[in-house]
């Protein structure tokens, strides 16, 4: 059942998500409740969607990523009633992509909202993502990441 009306003004999202993968295990965000989120963002007037991914991963993780390592996976479209604006019908784009990354980093830089929930990167077993997520499940994007997750365990995604 939709939340929303077709007649409902619209707020369109366009964001843009890292898949990194080493020994089994994904490059998320955790906050101190214990949700985890796949790194990314919203994609800035001017931005490309490879741009944006290489600002989001560097600053929510301190990850660097290889341009040239930038695969396009798919995107996930969201439709529901804005959790923030109520009356307001919410079309989020969601694209998600593999990445590799250099072995070094850098210092993340996380917005003063990540700080505040107190997320931080790590590296964790989807298994451990999805359990943990469920168990959790306080925000909207919180199914989205572990559906996508579940997914790619799944070997739905390749």
């Amino acid at each position: 059942m939709n939340d929303y009306t077709n007649d409902m003004p619209v707020l369109e999202k366009h964001t843009v998500r890292a898949v990194i993968l080493r020994d089994g295990k994904m490059a998320m965000q955790l906050s101190a409740k214990g949700e985890y989120k796949i790194p990314g963002g919203g994609v800035e007037n001017g931005e490309s969607r490879e741009e944006t991914l290489i600002r989001e991963v560097r600053e929510e993780t301190g990850l660097l990523i290889k341009p040239e390592s930038i695969t396009d996976i798919g995107e996930i479209l969201e439709l529901r009633e804005d959790v923030f604006s109520k009356g307001t019908k919410y079309v989020c784009h969601s694209y998600f992509y593999f990445c590799e990354i250099l072995d070094h980093t850098v210092e993340p830089q996380m917005t003063p909202s990540e700080i505040a929930k107190g997320f931080h990167p790590v590296w964790e077993y989807p298994e451990v993502i999805c359990a943990e997520n469920d168990r959790v499940q306080t925000q909207v994007w919180q199914k989205r990441d572990t559906e996508f997750v579940r997914m790619l365990m799944e070997g739905k995604i390749k």
